[in-house]
């Protein structure tokens, strides 16, 4: 597919608004809406729709976004998310009974996700995607895609560990079903053939720890594990201690820690996709939709990423981590 790698502009707007919300997930996905203060009027009601579990901070960073976006567009932001892929469709059936003006969803599991949203666009309600679905978006009638392609993120991540030296590398896969992560290990295995996956319970790191700790202890030739998020590579720091291996332990994404493990050595790098900023464009776009007709991408994947975040470059990044926007 095209993939235009673009800077969207982001405009100002005049009137400044706080648009709040608070942090909901997993399988009581709890609504909360806040409208929008300090302007005079609010421009449209949205709901962001994710496949967040629980306490999961990379979200924390794509609803930050979402958040700063609101505020600027005078938007009435709702926050909704399950793991569980038919939870999220029907978060998506709930969004259109009430007539939102906009939804920004995230296409981790498109089977499931798949008719909900060809239901909310045929309600004539306009839908983004971000994080994933890259693949799929364009079949359900979005607007557009921000995130990476992850399958290309995964064979650049591949070739990079190849170029360092691995030889046998360890795929942590986090959420079984979800098409991103599949395809990140996916990508990896096609540059470094020796890549075996591992899959753990993401929501439980005394499961991710005991798993990679013994899965270390069995097979002595592993010498790297690649998480696929950041609280995954953080656990796998204590798992290569505790097995007593020389494996050394990269990641997709980023957060406040793991900038900080990069710093100390105990992580080597990350991939970053930036998701504050897919949250702050996947509901901007909604709003220049809304306002003037624009679409940003024109038709193709907005790509926030990959970006390789090591020791080389990760002190430009690591005052932006501590505010909880990379």
């Amino acid at each position: 597919m095209n993939r235009l790698r673009t800077a969207a502009a982001l405009l100002a707007v005049g009137s400044m608004a706080l648009a709040g919300c608070s942090s909901t997930g997993g399988r009581a996905a709890a609504e909360a809406s806040a409208q929008a203060g300090g302007c005079t009027e609010t421009t449209m009601t949205v709901t962001l729709i994710t496949h967040s579990a629980p306490g999961d901070d990379f979200w924390d960073l794509v609803r930050k976004g979402a958040e700063d976006a609101a505020k600027k567009d005078c938007i009435a932001l709702e926050y909704q998310a399950s793991p569980d892929g038919a939870e999220q469709a029907n978060l998506v059936n709930a969004a259109v009974d009430k007539k939102v003006d906009g939804i920004a969803v995230t296409l981790g599991k498109p089977d499931q996700m798949g008719p909900a949203v060809r239901a909310a666009v045929k309600a004539g309600i306009p839908v983004t995607a971000l994080n994933g679905g890259v693949d799929v978006w364009q079949k359900l009638g979005v607007l557009g895609f921000f995130g990476q392609e992850d399958k290309v993120a995964g064979q650049k991540t591949g070739e990079k560990l190849k170029a360092e030296g691995a030889k046998k590398v360890l795929c942590v896969l986090h959420e079984q079903g979800n098409v991103g992560n599949d395809a990140r290990c996916a990508g990896v295995k096609q540059a470094l053939p020796n890549t075996e996956n591992l899959y753990v319970n993401g929501t439980d790191q005394a499961d991710v720890q005991t798993k990679i700790t013994a899965k270390l202890q069995q097979d002595k030739s592993i010498d790297t594990v690649l998480g696929l998020k950041a609280s995954v590579a953080l656990t796998a720091v204590t798992s290569v201690e505790e097995a007593r291996s020389s494996a050394k332990i990269a990641t997709f994404d980023t957060n406040a820690e793991l900038v900080k493990a990069i710093k100390a050595g105990t992580v080597t790098f990350a991939v970053d996709q930036q998701p504050y900023l897919q949250g702050y464009l996947a509901v901007d776009a909604l709003w220049l939709y809304r306002t003037n007709g624009n679409t940003i991408g024109g038709g193709t994947a907005t790509l926030t990423g990959p970006a390789f975040v090591d020791t080389s470059n990760v002190d430009q990044i690591a005052t932006f981590a501590e505010a909880g926007k990379r």
